[in-house]
């Protein structure tokens, strides 16, 4: 015989709570305040939201319970129907889950609001009743770990599918006045202009959002009817569960069709208010079906965990973001994917452009360096000062992005994006590793190269510029205390640079998120065409001129705004920290070593040698800083708003190791026989 488990201590626990809970309510079941029901949630709640197993047996507490007493179960169902006999419920099951008509910044000044000084409510809703059982903001945890099955076994004991919703009783009537008010919601959103701008079914066809509500105003009537039939009302259900099904469809077309059209966070918080409203209806439509038990449990279920879950993080700042931002993230990060793939290098003759095109950037960081050293010899006012050097790195980057030049750094938050997009197969198939890690050695020889060809002139003609203003002026570019604090400042030790590091890649990463947003602005508000449709524009350059500008624009646009993002972040945040008196400063690996290449030449003979040696280090450590900063919070964004599971990227270590251990030198520089498939 096989011996029975062991009963957890945490389910005996439950087990007396839950007993003296349905005990109680089957002594007074028509009690209609809800403190006996609160206490048999208090017992079915564990210590923790998140402990799932405590969860599932306590729930398996309260079957076993129910089980060995049969009048226990009628109790429960009596006082349950009680509790919503006695409260409004059609505001409920149309509001809440469901996102509101304030827009996006309201409806988050309404949950700060809400945190700060929350709201009475009316003892009589429904929405009173949820702040009783789940006061906590975690409980829809322990609720969602408890599987179907056992809630179905729950839902059998109460036969709540038949007692729940009958026709003519207040739930029912609940349901339809609900159902009445999301479809005319459905029908109004699906009006505004802005999803017919992007939507042709909508704009030259008949709507399936307004066709919708004629069909539900038709199911209502027969209801409200007394010749109407069963079959009838079935049919007319069924219509509108169609017509619901044409607006999910219009609405996955122009989330898919976001890569031409474009996004706003106006039109993302429409889409998901739209569809949050269809899938409410969809449910409580289920709740009405005439025969199929199975359909009435299971949208009940989804019913129960999406309360629960909504009322718990109604007022979750967290929450709101990540539903209404992720549309608009992976619009983003399709953007500075699309862009990434130009930075990954797969033949040798990419791999030599790449390396002209950091030679390129290299050439012009050391006129930025001296500039900025001539920039602080005005001693301006800090904000002033901090001003001019964003303006001096503006004009510099935006004139590496004019010339096709490549800045290392600038690469991780595009790269990042393009592994995202490897990492999300399609079909819901898992990516394959040895293509994935190929795709990573590629990024990586691809980002070594850029470097390499950015300090490869950056420092030499930093020296040599030194050597020829001295030669002119007779005087170094930096005295010798203005070149001590050069190399101090990048010293790893005598100074915080891996953390100005860190903050310079944060900048790094948010300049990329910025291309991609004008990136996105430029296609869904068409702002290449409206500026080449400018009539002054058209009657100085022309037409064709015009035109031109339009087109470059939809092409740099996203990285114009984005170098000018970087560089006055850069050039303010040491004027911002001296102000704040906060430790907030830029190291940048590229204009490290100009300044190292600067103060060597200074200093020369009387350069420490420990010092010289800690200031080489700190350019290599501050290279690394800013790109793994930035490659990871871009990576993190990029999977986040493609929900990639966290496992995809851990499968890519492996083969990674692998090639790593068989072929080290395609790290750094591509083998003669890659003809770069797999990289685009």
């Amino acid at each position: 015989m096989t011996e029975a488990a062991p009963v957890s201590p945490v389910s005996n626990v439950a087990t007396a709570g839950i007993t003296a809970a349905l005990a109680a309510i089957a002594r007074e079941p028509a009690d209609d305040t809800p403190v006996r029901l609160e206490a048999l949630v208090a017992a079915m709640r564990p210590r923790r939201a998140g402990d799932a197993a405590a969860a599932v047996a306590n729930f398996d507490a309260l079957l076993a319970c129910l089980d060995a007493d049969p009048s226990l179960a009628p109790a429960l169902r009596a006082h349950l129907g009680r509790q919503l006999a006695s409260r409004r419920q059609a505001d409920t099951f149309a509001e809440l889950g469901v996102l509101p008509s304030t827009g996006f910044f309201s409806e988050l000044r309404r949950r700060v609001a809400e945190r700060l000084l929350p709201t009475l409510r009316d003892d009589d809703s429904l929405r009173s009743l949820l702040a009783h059982l789940l006061p906590r903001r975690d409980d829809y945890r322990w609720i969602e770990a408890i599987d179907d099955g056992r809630w179905l076994r729950l839902l059998n004991r109460l036969d709540a599918a038949t007692d729940r919703v009958h026709a003519g009783g207040r739930t029912f009537s609940e349901i339809l006045a609900a159902a009445r008010t999301i479809s005319h919601r459905i029908a109004s959103i699906g009006l505004e202009p802005d999803l017919a701008a992007v939507s042709e079914e909508i704009r030259r066809y008949e709507s399936p959002f307004v066709a919708q509500n004629v069909e539900m105003h038709r199911f209502l009537d027969s209801h409200r009817r007394e010749d109407s039939t069963p079959t009838e009302r079935e049919e007319d259900r069924q219509q509108i569960l169609i017509l619901l099904e044409q607006c999910q469809k219009i609405i996955e077309k122009i989330r898919r069709g976001t890569g031409t059209t474009g996004i706003s966070v106006a039109l993302t918080y429409r889409l998901q208010r739209l569809g949050d409203n269809i899938v409410r209806l969809e449910d409580l439509l289920a709740l009405l079906h005439p025969s199929d038990r199975d359909v009435r449990d299971r949208s009940s279920l989804r019913l129960v965990r999406g309360f629960a879950e909504a009322h718990c993080r109604e007022n979750d700042l967290g929450a709101h973001f990540a539903r209404n931002t992720a549309l608009l993230a992976r619009e983003i990060t399709e953007h500075s994917g699309r862009t990434g793939e130009h930075y990954i290098t797969a033949t040798r003759e990419e791999y030599g452009q790449m390396f002209r095109a950091a030679l390129g950037a290299g050439a012009i960081v050391p006129i930025l360096a001296f500039l900025k050293i001539w920039l602080h010899g005005l001693h301006a006012p800090p904000v002033i000062e901090g001003l001019l050097y964003g303006l001096n790195y503006v004009i510099g980057f935006v004139l590496i992005h004019m010339l096709h030049f490549t800045l290392a750094t600038k690469q991780p938050a595009m790269t990042a994006t393009r592994l995202a997009a490897a990492l999300s197969a399609p079909e819901g198939r898992k990516p394959d590793p040895d293509q994935l890690a190929n795709l990573v050695v590629r990024l990586c020889r691809s980002q070594f190269i850029a470097v390499v060809g950015n300090i490869a002139f950056a420092f030499p003609l930093a020296m040599l510029a030194s050597a020829l203003w001295f030669g002119i002026f007779g005087t170094p570019v930096a005295d010798a205390a203005k070149a001590e604090k050069l190399l101090t400042d990048i010293h790893p030790g005598a100074s915080l640079a891996l953390w100005y590091a860190a903050i310079a890649g944060v900048y790094l990463f948010l300049s990329g998120i910025v291309s991609g947003y004008y990136d996105n602005m430029a296609v869904y508000r068409r702002i290449p065409q409206r500026v080449a449709g400018l009539p002054w524009l058209r009657s100085i350059a022309g037409g064709p001129g015009a035109d031109a500008v339009g087109r470059y624009l939809e092409r740099n646009l996203g990285g114009l705004a984005g170098n000018i993002f970087f560089g006055f972040m850069l050039g303010i945040t040491g004027a911002i920290g001296f102000n704040l008196g906060l430790p907030l400063d830029i190291r940048h690996v590229t204009f490290s070593s100009a300044n190292l290449a600067i103060g060597w030449f200074t200093l020369g003979d009387g350069l420490p040698t420990d010092l010289l040696l800690w200031a080489v280090a700190g350019v290599l450590l501050v290279g690394m800083v800013n790109l793994f900063v930035s490659f990871g919070l871009a990576l993190y964004l990029a999977l986040r708003a493609r929900q990639v599971p966290l496992e995809y990227l851990m499968g890519v270590g492996r083969p990674l190791l692998r090639a790593l251990l068989t072929r080290p030198l395609d790290f750094i520089r591509p083998p003669r026989d890659d003809a770069g498939g797999g990289t685009h």
